[in-house]
């Protein structure tokens, strides 16, 4: 899928001279909605990025906006972060609005093809380079694109899958397949990675293709009344393949009203707080950590990079599957999380509060597992 680059050469539509890093005069913007960066219709040179939604993960109301900023922030450099709310018309407006008040670089994380085509567009006319920003936009000829190897991640959850079927002793089970939003490259991608392995079970008849279905926008209400239907028309369903943590807490929402939860193994993806704790219950088989501050942090790389003038190198591209070109990609490995390794993302990256995950009834089950400061005591006891 893609070519290894020793050195990628500057992209046509780069920086120019008049890209220079602003000082700390000002501070840097940040919102949850549309709007222009001042709110007074000052034109001010700065980074714009647009996130997509609130709902398909939280990671775009709580981790991305906290970590772009914190590595703007460093670099003194301004940026105006603003989350279209799932509004494509919105979206496009947001980056009209910033186009035409002082953004010099821009980075999307689309909420599907058209409208990121459409502001990579509008940023072309502009020469004001672009950065698509965990997913790729499918013809849209952005300079850059930075996330994680998302084939990995799909492979990393039917393996997950695979790994928990096999403990509990599941013989041939049926495999219901809740994929993510149709309209986002990265489920199909992850799709292309959980498919590559399951695919090989099935052939060799160690499990049964059940029912599968995209989930419109990721939306997690969606994922209940669609796994729901499946459940009833496939009763016998042994393990279900959740393309993220929103739709896997959808399904387990219903195997609870059935009494199946914890016994059927349910898989996830982006580490979130919710996915986490489902995983100490055993309602949740496992999750794929994607450490968003390294992926913020590269994306911010590149942007002050270009706002200073200079041409970034990408140690990657990716092949755009419908214009046939190449992007310079900025790769990331992503990381299988189970109940063995929850430390990973609480005590070693701090990704997930201790005091968010280990609160309430929780706590029991913090203590039990050895998960954060709770991790020390358990090692002391086995020693």
């Amino acid at each position: 899928m893609r070519k290894k680059l020793l050195a990628i050469a500057a992209v046509g539509l780069m920086a120019t001279a008049t890209m220079t890093a602003c000082d700390d005069s000002g501070d840097s913007g940040e919102a949850s909605g549309g709007g222009s960066y001042a709110g007074s219709g000052e034109t001010k040179e700065r980074v714009g990025v647009i996130l997509p939604d609130t709902k398909s993960s939280n990671r775009w109301t709580n981790e991305d906006p906290k970590y772009l900023k914190a590595a703007f922030d460093a670099q003194k450099v301004p940026v105006e972060i603003v989350n279209a709310g799932g509004d494509r018309a919105k979206f496009v407006q947001i980056a009209e609005s910033m186009l035409d008040s002082g953004v010099k670089v821009l980075i999307i994380a689309n909420l599907d093809p058209e409208s990121g085509k459409e502001v990579l567009a509008k940023a072309r006319e502009k020469k004001i380079p672009t950065i698509d920003y965990d997913r790729l936009t499918l013809n849209g000829n952005a300079n850059y694109y930075v996330s994680f190897d998302n084939v990995q991640v799909g492979a990393l959850q039917a393996y997950g899958l695979q790994k928990c079927l096999r403990a509990k002793k599941v013989s041939n089970p049926i495999i219901a397949q809740l994929n993510g939003s149709p309209s986002d490259n990265n489920a199909t991608l992850f799709k292309e990675g959980y498919e590559g392995v399951l695919n090989e079970m099935y052939d060799k008849a160690q499990y049964t293709v059940g029912p599968a279905q995209w989930v419109p926008d990721w939306e997690p209400e969606e994922a209940e009344k669609i796994f729901e239907q499946m459940l009833t028309q496939s009763p016998q369903i042994g393990g279900v393949l959740a393309a993220n943590d929103g739709i896997g807490n959808a399904v387990i929402k219903v195997l609870r009203k059935y009494k199946r939860n914890g016994v059927v193994p349910v898989t996830g993806q982006d580490a979130t707080l919710e996915g986490v704790q489902n995983i100490l219950t055993g309602d949740q088989c496992m999750t794929v950590y994607k450490a968003v501050k390294q992926e913020a942090d590269n994306a911010a790389r590149l942007a002050v990079q270009l706002f200073k003038g200079e041409n970034p190198t990408a140690n990657d591209t990716i092949k755009d599957p419908e214009s046939g070109g190449y992007v310079p990609f900025i790769s990331l490995e992503p990381k299988p999380i189970t109940l063995a390794n929850i430390n990973d993302v609480v005590l070693t990256d701090k990704y997930i509060a201790e005091a968010e995950l280990c609160k309430g009834k929780y706590l029991a089950l913090c203590q039990q597992h050895g998960v954060g400061r709770f991790a020390k005591d358990k090692n002391d006891d086995d020693s």
